[in-house]
């Protein structure tokens, strides 16, 4: 392939007088000019002006005996383009020849294939370098986004951003920066990856902020992402963690049942690594321990209510708080020999029962169904209802509501029982008969 410089008019014309006069008349003046046009082969890269715009072909001037034509399609490597978006009239552009001559004898001439090949020539040297690229993204295609850089970049949808995009239709029209990780001539191929750019560009700043991570430390951040083993929280300059195990002092049957996509969160740094880059999290380190809590409102002795959640050969489980629960080992289940537990209770059936030893460390609480049966002091939080205050001399239950109130259904299941009962009928009658 060849490159030649293009005369002007002017040159040309004075040039062929030249020569008329030097030979003396030997030579007209269109064999002076045939002598100064420009000689090429098909392939080569020629430079002219554009003469003429139209909406299906541009008009260059190269100096050759006719004028070369660059069809709309070889105009740009958008496709669907305004020539008069792309050139206008005096510009100087560059063409590959694609036909010296076609079947109607025209000069056939391609703008987009010229550069594309002053393209690859750039884009070799510095994928070399391993350097960037920039370009305006034009289109939106299958899987990723095509971006201008002298020919037809492919951007995954993958690479576009340090995390997947779903919605590429922002991007049209923006410059984006991008590195070359795939190149093939043969076959058309450029592939490049923004993540790749911005990895590079943010390494420094990544690793500022680690530095000035300590384990330890509370930060606030938002959610940026949610997947089956935990939650991402974008912390202002990465995304750290958070395993589903630290999520809630709580059982978690999935993560988005905790958090949503955009939540403000306090979390604490549990681990910095350095060399992966990653940032452990918990968001349950933030938050009070129930185990914790219980612990200190409760002392061994106490009397506490609670659920029966489940059984098993060697006793039963009672839930006595929210996320708290202790075992009634079978032996303390009844004063007598007890063989099974469903013996004893049933799963759902509520009851009171003694606390006789609290284990923190192992998040271990120790009941029995026997001692409580004995009496005891009751927790705290059973006082009000429950103390001795409510009961007689004789221990009848007196309690503290006033039945004297009169009864004034507050739902449908209420009005209809209140009419079962002939509970205030005939406010509801007059009510219904306005």
């Amino acid at each position: 392939m060849s490159e030649t410089a293009v005369p002007s008019e002017e040159f040309l014309e004075g040039t062929a007088r030249v020569i008329v006069e030097d030979d003396l008349g030997d030579l007209s003046l269109d064999e002076a000019i045939e002598r100064t046009i420009i000689e090429f082969e098909d392939g080569d890269i020629v430079r002219g002006k554009v003469v003429k715009v139209d909406k299906d072909e541009v008009l260059l001037d190269i100096g050759y005996k006719s004028e070369g034509v660059i069809p709309v399609r070889e105009l740009s490597i958008r496709q669907d383009v305004d020539p008069h978006e792309i050139v206008k009239l005096g510009d100087e552009v560059e063409a590959l020849v694609l036909q010296k001559e076609d079947k109607e004898g025209r000069l056939l001439l391609s703008k987009k294939r010229a550069q594309y090949e002053r393209a690859w020539g750039n884009i070799e040297k510095v994928k070399e370098e391993n350097g960037m690229v920039r370009g305006l993204v034009i289109e939106v295609v299958k899987g990723g986004l095509i971006v201008d850089i002298g020919l037809r970049g492919f951007l995954p949808a993958s690479l576009v951003e340090l995390r997947r995009v779903r919605d590429l239709q922002p991007y049209i029209g923006k410059e984006v920066e991008a590195k070359i990780i795939e190149l093939d001539k043969n076959r058309n191929n450029v592939v490049l990856s923004r993540r790749a750019w911005l990895e590079e560009t943010q390494r420094e700043q990544r690793e500022e902020f680690l530095e000035n991570l300590k384990p330890g430390e509370v930060r606030k951040g938002v959610v940026s992402s949610i997947v089956n083993f935990g939650v991402f929280i974008d912390l202002g300059g990465m995304d750290g963690l958070v395993h589903v195990s630290e999520l809630s002092w709580k059982h978690v049957d999935h993560p988005s049942s905790v958090v949503s996509v955009g939540d403000e969160v306090l979390v604490k740094v549990l681990d910095v690594d350095l060399d992966k880059e990653r940032i452990s999290l918990s968001l349950k380190a933030t938050q009070s321990d129930p185990w914790q809590d219980f612990a200190n409102a409760h002392k061994v002795g106490e009397l506490v209510y609670g659920r029966v959640t489940k059984l098993v050969p060697f006793g039963c489980f009672i839930q006595v708080a929210e996320g708290i629960e202790g075992l009634v080992h079978i032996s303390e289940m009844a004063s007598h020999h007890v063989e099974l537990p469903d013996q004893v209770v049933g799963v759902g059936e509520e009851l009171w029962v003694k606390i006789i030893d609290i284990d923190l460390q192992r998040r271990r609480i120790s009941l029995s169904i026997k001692q409580a049966l004995e009496g005891g002091e009751l927790a705290a939080e059973y006082r009000e209802a429950f103390g001795e205050h409510q009961y007689d001399s004789e221990g009848n239950y007196i309690g503290s509501y006033d039945y004297s109130v009169e009864f004034e259904p507050e739902t449908e299941a209420q009005a209809a029982w209140a009419e079962e009962f002939g509970i205030g009928k005939d406010e509801h009658k007059d009510e219904t008969e306005e």
